[in-house]
């Protein structure tokens, strides 16, 4: 069995309590780590460093899990930068552009859609992104959602059926029939390439009548539940999340006391997946994540990666702005980046640098995980390990 230690970790995040100088982030301090078989194998001090087949300088910087990106929306074709100008100039973000890269994603060949999605996975991977949720939702037909899953899952084990991201045109005044058709013959077409189902529940998209009957039939298909909520104004959403017990609501945008209370009363079982990205390029108003973390209820950061409203594959970033913008601390947002993005899709392995998690981290050019935040828009991801493997 090869080995490969990684030594000289000025500072070492383990996302594991009690093993370290204290905090949720579990830091330690000139700290070194061996990974065994694409796993950690063990984290310990410095002078304590065991023997290995090779070696990794980390020449005193710092080392974090791979960052749990459970929000991506990567099956696409098309472009919308001229919609991103309009909603600079003062157009109100709607929603309604998904019916745009709806039209040019059904007109790609396969051989667009998977390159677009091998690039934008590649480009998540450089920024010390490991693990990638990705849906589907631009399809919207049988054949289009089956495949665009089928693309998906070539390159991320976690995927979503979201064929509940909008009610297509050819269904406007006929939305009973596309939910019949989503819960019936798109299910079963998408289930054997998904791990997940999704909605979009929102005005404008999905009511809670609607969003129940998809999750449920998702649930009885044997996919897990998540789904977009709250993101357009105060609705349905997270609450029906908590109700259903999805693993994640996400955007979680516009809150009443009564959907924090919810989440917060679900202990962690459902978490608040933030999308800062998408308050970014909409110039909407972003997510009270202080209130989401003072009554206690879990948080997640992901990027929201898609054509529309958060044309970002960079975690970062998305760190940086929820320090900036929505009142997080640092180590909040980079567990929220890393755990908390592994709690939204309920694994255990990744997310945190323990032995027994997966072997995926980030070595920064930067001698702290602080510098995500006050450094942002530099690119400080040196070195990425990818189940053990150098990237």
């Amino acid at each position: 069995m090869s080995s490969l230690l990684v030594h000289n970790v000025g500072e070492l995040v383990t996302n594991a309590p009690g093993a370290s100088d204290g905090g949720p982030l579990g830091v330690r301090r000139d700290a070194a780590l061996l990974v065994e078989d694409g796993q950690v194998a063990w984290v310990g001090p410095a002078r304590d460093t065991p023997a290995a087949d090779r070696r990794i300088d980390a020449e005193g910087a710092a080392v974090l899990p791979g960052f749990v990106d459970s929000h991506a929306h990567l099956v696409f074709a098309g472009d919308r930068a001229a919609e991103f100008a309009a909603r600079m100039a003062g157009e109100p973000y709607t929603g309604g552009g998904i019916r745009t890269t709806v039209g040019a994603t059904r007109a790609a060949v396969d051989a667009e859609l998977r390159s677009t999605v091998r690039r934008l996975r590649d480009e998540a991977l450089r920024q010390g992104t490991t693990t990638i949720e990705v849906k589907s939702g631009y399809g919207l037909t049988v054949a289009d959602e089956a495949r665009s899953l089928r693309i998906a899952a070539e390159v991320s084990e976690e995927t979503t059926f979201l064929g509940a991201h909008v009610v297509p045109a050819e269904y406007a005044d006929r939305p009973d029939d596309y939910v019949g058709l989503v819960c019936g013959p798109m299910l079963a077409a998408a289930a054997p390439y998904a791990r997940w189902i999704d909605v979009f529940c929102e005005r404008g998209a999905f009511d809670a009548d609607h969003a129940r009957a998809v999750l449920t039939c998702g649930q009885a298909a044997g996919l897990g539940m998540r789904l977009h909520a709250n993101q357009l104004g105060p609705g349905p959403g997270v609450r029906l999340g908590v109700e259903l017990g999805a693993a994640s609501v996400d955007h979680c945008t516009h809150l009443v006391d009564a959907d924090v209370d919810a989440l917060a009363a679900s202990s962690g079982a459902t978490v608040a997946t933030l999308l800062p990205g998408a308050e970014f390029s909409t110039r909407s108003p972003y997510p009270d994540a202080r209130r989401l973390l003072d009554a206690g209820v879990t948080v997640a950061l992901a990027t929201d990666c898609n054509p529309g409203s958060s044309y970002t594959s960079s975690m970062p970033f998305c760190i940086a702005l929820a320090v900036r913008e929505m009142r997080m601390t640092p180590a909040e947002a980079v567990w929220a980046a890393t755990a908390g993005g592994a709690a939204a899709l309920r694994r255990t392995d990744v997310g945190r640098l323990a032995p027994g998690a997966r072997a995926d981290l980030m070595i920064l050019d930067a001698p702290s995980y602080l510098h995500l935040a006050y450094r942002p828009g530099v690119p400080l991801i040196r070195q990425v390990l990818h189940n053990g493997v150098l990237q």
